[in-house]
């Protein structure tokens, strides 16, 4: 197998490789809040619908990325339901963007987090929560200072999977934000270009670099869940 040498001055690898770390990085942001609230809501709360709520947000974990891409453009293509409405009022486009990307991945991203946040915080003894309310803490403080240091390394773990899933995302970030060097070619999109184009040594050299990162990241996870003594 060829490889090239990881000559950050080389456009061909710079590029995406910086692109697909913010992605990654604001993606898995994005996933982390979302994915944190809505596990904690559903963690802590019964209400009507909710087998139903967390089955439309663990949704994205199982559908085919081609599917996902489809809902995303109906959202915020330039004349899906919201999409519409930014380019109307603010002349704001989403689609061949990286700012697309970065919605694409978060919700391919999201239900990694939300899974792994959800279980970590129904492993938190509501007796502790509970201790700080009698003692005048209101649910932000409750959560801020007992729930979420708690659920930590749960959430921890979960946003590194989310992060690892974010840098590999092709499918729906294809549909959304296309494959623009420079623009919103990111290190999957490039791998899948390399191969296109014959250059094969670029394509071993870039699927290394995902694959070590991939690696680091799901051993970091693996030591992160292992029960504490």
């Amino acid at each position: 197998m060829d490889f090239i040498w990881l000559d950050f001055s080389n456009a061909a690898f710079l590029g995406p490789l910086m692109l697909t770390l913010k992605v990654a990085g604001l993606a898995t942001l994005g996933a982390l809040v979302l994915g944190v609230a809505a596990a904690y809501a559903l963690a802590r709360w019964e209400f009507p619908g909710r087998d139903f709520l967390d089955a439309v947000c663990t949704l994205p974990m199982v559908m085919p990325p081609t599917v996902l891409g489809y809902y995303l453009l109906v959202f915020i293509g330039r004349r899906g339901i919201i999409g519409s409405w930014l380019q109307e009022h603010f002349n704001i486009t989403l689609m061949f963007t990286w700012q697309g990307a970065v919605i694409a991945a978060t919700v391919v991203a999201f239900p990694l987090v939300f899974k792994s946040a959800r279980a970590a915080l129904e492993g938190v003894g509501k007796q502790y929560e509970n201790a700080a309310r009698t003692l005048g803490q209101g649910e932000l403080a409750v959560f801020l200072r007992v729930s979420f240091p708690l659920a930590f390394r749960g959430i921890l773990s979960g946003g590194m999977l989310a992060f690892a899933r974010a840098m590999g995302e092709f499918g729906a970030t294809l549909m959304v934000a296309g494959n623009l060097p420079g623009r919103t070619q990111t290190l999957s999109l490039a791998v899948y270009s390399a191969v296109q184009a014959g250059n094969n040594a670029l394509a071993n050299t870039l699927v290394l670099v995902i694959s070590i990162v991939c690696v680091i990241i799901l051993m970091t996870t693996s030591k992160l869940l292992k029960p504490r003594c």
